[in-house]
């Protein structure tokens, strides 16, 4: 459905004061079809059902109709780069693209693409004037994949001016230029080095943020926007529906609103082996609470089950420039927080080989999943058994990595150390 309902603690008024009493609140989701893919629209928190669905018509109508600033025919032939690109990139962007990639696309456009070509008129853009422009910021020393990016945004901006009619051909799609191989990605751990590490932060801050992206998976906005209202423990299960805003703004208490994920109704078993963290992550923030409101302080509750001592939300970039320093005072193998989804993907599947659950587990797509592992991504490779998911079955694949992880001797020695944890890691701002 377009439009459901959520039943929230509490509830803002119609000037976006919270009330202090729960209530509902309607969320709109639209499934469309654009030039390039299939994509997907979500705005959250209408106070209404009415104001939710007359949202959800204009949307729709925009967003199966995307709508481009017409250019006089008489003026088009001196339409510059620039002044298309920042047209572009605004209709285009706002319409079909998740704020972390809209603010990328304005970015390069901006500090790679507009000061080598934004002068030139659109028309007269060849390819000739891209591979000089390639080669220039080579000179510069930026990396094969970032330019390999700013040509996949030339070349999907000036499809579309190819579309109508602005330009003849797509320059970008005529280059000769050839990009060698980004720099490697770094190997997922496998589940000795996962063991490892999990031995290391055990005990600490980051013991709850490595579980939920090194065990299961999510991805680290995921991980900092999960809250306590999306766990059930009684049922032993959590659900992935929200997630920290695009670039949180320093200093910030309190959240207004969380952004949507990507997968819908994503809903991950906590196993027997995981239990124990979930619970310990509660009893600290418990006794966070206590000893802040007994010392006179205050606790900004936003409800988080990874948030600063006083409650506030944690910002992605703190997060993954922390776990940098982490790796390296560790002296673990170098990996991005984010290579810990990958790590979870490849663990799951080597012990599994069930190629499809486990990319209901990360809520990728199939064909995500299969990029990310590296195999084929054709349906009928898929067992039709795999199809309809079930809740069970997402535990056994997650019981199995879970039990490799801790199943051993010395695993066992470790989850039986004294109760009194180790010293606190200080690398993490939480």
């Amino acid at each position: 459905m377009a439009i459901q309902s959520r039943t929230v603690q509490n509830k803002r008024d119609a000037d976006g004061v919270p009330t202090g009493k729960p209530g509902t609140v309607y969320d709109v989701n639209i499934k469309y079809n654009a030039p390039d893919g299939k994509k997907s629209y979500a705005k959250r928190g209408f106070l209404t059902k009415k104001e939710a669905t007359q949202h959800e018509a204009e949307m729709r109508t925009k967003l199966q109709n995307p709508v481009y600033a017409a250019v006089n025919t008489s003026q088009s032939s001196k339409l510059t780069v620039k002044e298309y690109l920042d047209e572009w990139v605004e209709n285009h962007g706002k319409a079909n693209l998740r704020p972390s990639t809209f603010a990328g696309y304005k970015s390069h456009i901006k500090n790679q693409i507009l000061p080598n070509i934004g002068h030139v008129q659109l028309k007269q853009l060849t390819p000739a004037m891209l591979d000089n422009m390639f080669q220039k910021l080579a000179d510069t020393g930026l990396s094969q994949s970032t330019m390999r990016y700013v040509q996949r945004i030339l070349s999907v901006a000036m499809e579309a001016a190819r579309k109508y009619r602005y330009i003849e051909t797509n320059p970008a799609r005529d280059i000769i230029t050839k990009f060698g191989k980004q720099g490697k990605t770094p190997d997922p751990y496998t589940i000795e080095q996962v063991r490892q590490f999990m031995s290391k932060i055990i005990g600490t801050e980051w013991e709850m943020p490595i579980v939920l992206g090194g065990l299961y998976g999510l991805r680290i906005s995921e991980v900092i926007g999960l809250r306590w209202q999306n766990v059930d423990l009684g049922k032993m299960q959590f659900s992935v529906v929200e997630q920290m805003p695009f670039k949180l703004p320093a200093g910030t208490k309190m959240l207004d609103e969380m952004a949507p994920t990507k997968s819908n109704d994503r809903i991950l078993p906590i196993t027997d082996v995981a239990l124990p963290y979930f619970m310990r992550q509660f009893e600290l923030q418990e006794r966070q609470k206590a000893l802040l409101r007994a010392g006179g302080g205050e606790y900004h509750d936003n409800d988080l089950v990874i948030a600063k001592p006083d409650g506030s939300p944690c910002r992605r970039e703190t997060v993954s420039a922390d776990f940098g320093h982490l790796i390296r005072r560790l002296e673990m193998p170098h990996i991005r927080f984010h290579d810990l989804r990958h790590t979870a993907a490849t663990n799951m599947h080597q012990l599994t080989g069930d190629f499809y659950t486990v990319g209901e587990i990360l809520g990728h797509t199939l064909k995500g999943i299969g990029m990310s592992l590296g195999i084929s991504t054709n349906l009928d490779a898929v067992t039709a058994r795999y199809v309809d998911v079930r809740l069970e079955r997402k535990k056994e694949v997650l019981d199995t990595y879970h039990k490799a992880v801790h199943n051993t001797d010395k695993s066992a020695k470790t989850e039986k150390q004294p109760k009194t944890p180790k010293k606190k890691s200080s690398d993490i701002d939480l």
